[in-house]
């Protein structure tokens, strides 16, 4: 079965003015969306087009002949993330129990900002910024490009897009508002609850 591009979780004005119409309509409409349609055209007739996007992410994560399928496999998934780590809504703390995990890890939740925004404006080009969980320890990686932090068996909770163009509409070089935004603004807490927990069910 083909692979669809994913709605947005939002209407496409919702983010208003933190991240505009615009540009969700360049990133999610056509960026989100050829990524899907150059995977479906990859997998076609192998036997890939059987495995969901994340089987197909760790099938061919550093295996260099199936780069291309991993880079659209691992941005569609990507993308569907980052669309639902956001809410009009969003920003601010978590609620008092994952806050207390902030806490433990980071110091306090402005330490956790800070740490995180450092992250996302040291990657250099291209990539992702993530909050993960590495077994029962919450941690901040980053990835370059196609990036995901579930091929070194972490699960993801919270991800960031710093590609230039999932802000520079908005933004232009600004990559340092466009985080502060983002985790002020837009951080949809309720759904990186959701993953850690699920997470620790599965475990």
């Amino acid at each position: 079965m083909a692979f669809e591009l994913p709605p947005l979780p939002f209407d496409r004005d919702a983010l208003e003015p933190h991240m505009s119409a615009k540009t969700l309509e360049f990133h999610h409409g056509k960026h989100h969306k050829k990524y899907v349609d150059k995977l479906n055209e990859l997998v076609k007739d192998t036997k890939f087009s059987k495995m969901d996007l994340t089987e197909i992410i760790r099938e061919t994560a550093e295996n260099p002949e199936h780069k291309g399928i991993f880079n659209n496999a691992a941005q569609t998934w990507n993308h569907t993330f980052f669309w639902n780590c956001m809410s009009p809504h969003g920003g601010g703390k978590p609620e008092a129990g994952f806050a207390k995990r902030i806490d433990t890890a980071f110091g306090d939740h402005d330490k956790f900002k800070k740490a995180f925004k450092e992250a996302a404006t040291a990657r250099f080009g291209s990539g992702w910024a993530w909050l993960v969980a590495n077994g029962d320890k919450l941690e901040i990686v980053t990835t370059s490009n196609a990036g995901n932090p579930l091929t070194d068996g972490k699960i993801c909770l919270l991800t960031c897009d710093v590609w230039e163009h999932a802000y520079y509409l908005d933004y232009q070089n600004r990559r340092g508002d466009f985080v502060d935004t983002f985790l002020d603004r837009l951080i949809n807490w309720n759904y990186v609850i959701e993953q850690w927990e699920s997470e620790r069910k599965a475990a």
